[in-house]
């Protein structure tokens, strides 16, 4: 495996992995996650984006797996990593239109990345996009008592609660098996996640990248019903629900096909077209 890699931002040093050569495609994980949990999970695998020829990163966010960060919750809100994502990409590909994938959090950072230099990126892949908008506000009290909890017990109770708690979709996982945050940051992190949200709904119909946005069912946390308002929001867009772990485990050849489409990195946009939903 490639060795990590890294680049300092304001307050905080990113570490990363490069695998493959080609367009470059950048992948943001889901909160409390990493690079190397996603992997001991053993279910998202995002290898076949390199072997479909292109240029794969992989990086922790700030505060997570490798990477370094402080106890201030405007480091950790989704615009703030945005310009995290957008500063690796100036990093590792100036100048150079690139492919985005998130996963979870990481699919607010590419959103909100992606309004941000809209020019900047060429296709998107959202994986288990959050519950949003109205739905979320009853996510925010959970995810300040998350916060509560881990200062009075540590994380430990947290991982013990989720594991009761996991979608039956994950039913036959250990998921999760950590949480790749230290102690002191994961409440800082679990609040900046609390008040957070995707883009407004209406700042998301000018986007114009091809995007395919991939769902789990069973999931309140990550309900398809974001999934579905997100590919009818976005201008060009196509949505995948996978109802078992099987399928799920087909996401990483999913996005490498998506991403291998037309419109490759460093051409002109594709023309945008009405979404199309998947099953």
């Amino acid at each position: 495996m490639p060795a990590s890699q890294t680049l300092d931002v304001p307050h905080a040093r990113l570490a990363y992995r490069s695998t493959g050569t080609g367009p470059l495609a950048v992948y943001a994980h889901g909160a409390l996650s990493s690079r190397d949990h996603e992997r001991r999970s053993g279910f998202l695998d995002w290898s076949p984006i390199a072997a479909a020829g292109l240029r794969l990163v992989e990086y922790d966010a700030r505060g997570h797996g490798e990477s370094t960060g402080r106890a201030v919750e405007a480091d950790y809100a989704y615009p703030a990593l945005a310009d995290d994502f957008r500063a690796l990409c100036d990093h590792l590909a100036p100048g150079e239109r690139v492919h985005a994938v998130g996963s979870s959090m990481g699919a607010a950072t590419v959103l909100h990345a992606a309004l941000a230099e809209p020019e900047r990126f060429d296709r998107l892949v959202l994986a288990m996009p959050g519950v949003a908008w109205q739905a979320r506000e009853s996510r925010r009290e959970g995810l300040r008592a998350a916060a509560r909890t881990v200062e009075q017990q540590g994380k430990a109770s947290l991982v013990t609660a989720m594991r009761l708690g996991r979608p039956p979709i994950l039913a036959d996982t250990d998921f999760p098996p950590v949480f790749d945050v230290p102690d002191s940051l994961m409440p800082t992190v679990l609040r900046a996640a609390a008040a957070d949200d995707l883009p407004d709904p209406e700042a998301l119909r000018q986007l114009p990248h091809p995007t395919l946005v991939l769902a789990w069912d069973t999931d309140p946390s990550h309900p398809v019903a974001t999934a579905e308002a997100l590919a009818e929001l976005l201008p060009d867009a196509r949505v995948h629900v996978s109802r078992d772990l099987a399928d799920i485990r087909t996401w990483g050849a999913r996005a490498a096909e998506h991403l291998a489409g037309q419109g490759r990195a460093g051409a002109p946009a594709a023309a945008t077209a009405p979404g199309r939903h998947l099953r």
